[in-house]
C-alpha cells in the first residue's frame, strides 16, 4: 500500500491554475483496522521509519482526536473527509494533541506531510 499526495488542483476561477503535482508520502503503510489497534496507535514504539504511514478509517466523518499519551517521537496527522485534507498537524512527543472532521486519519513521521495543506487531496491505494 501507498499513501498519495496531490496538490495543486486546478481552480475554474484561477486564469493560470498550477500544475497538479503528485508524491508518495508513504510506502509502508499499516491500517489500524480494529478497536485494539485504533486504540494503541503509535504508542509504546521508539521510531517509525521515514516511509511510514499508520491509517485510521471510519465509517463516515465525524469529529476524530490523536493524542500522543506513550509516543516517543513527534509526528505529522492529516484529517481527511473523502478523501480531501481537512487539516494537518504536526503533534509533539508525550503531550501532543489535536483533533478534526475526518473519515480517515492518517499518522506519519513528523515533516512528511510539510507541503500538505488542507483542500489537497490524498489516497491509500492498494
Amino acid at each position: 500500500m501507498r499513501v498519495i499526495h496531490r496538490s495543486g488542483a486546478i481552480d475554474p476561477e484561477d486564469e493560470s491554475p498550477s500544475t497538479p503535482r503528485e508524491r508518495v508520502l508513504a510506502d509502508d503503510v499499516d491500517v489500524a483496522d480494529s478497536f485494539l489497534s485504533q486504540a494503541r496507535g503509535l504508542m509504546f514504539r521508539r521510531s517509525i521509519p521515514d516511509d511510514y504511514a499508520l491509517v485510521f478509517r471510519f465509517d463516515g466523518p465525524d469529529s476524530r482526536s490523536l493524542h500522543m499519551a506513550f509516543v516517543p517521537f513527534a509526528i505529522d496527522a492529516i484529517w481527511l473527509v473523502d478523501g480531501e485534507v481537512s487539516k494537518v498537524k504536526r503533534l509533539r512527543p508525550w503531550i501532543g494533541l489535536g483533533w478534526g472532521t475526518a473519515d480517515t486519519v492518517i499518522e506519519l513521521p513528523a515533516g512528511a506531510a510539510d507541503d500538505v495543506e488542507p483542500g489537497d487531496t490524498v489516497e491509500v491505494v492498494e
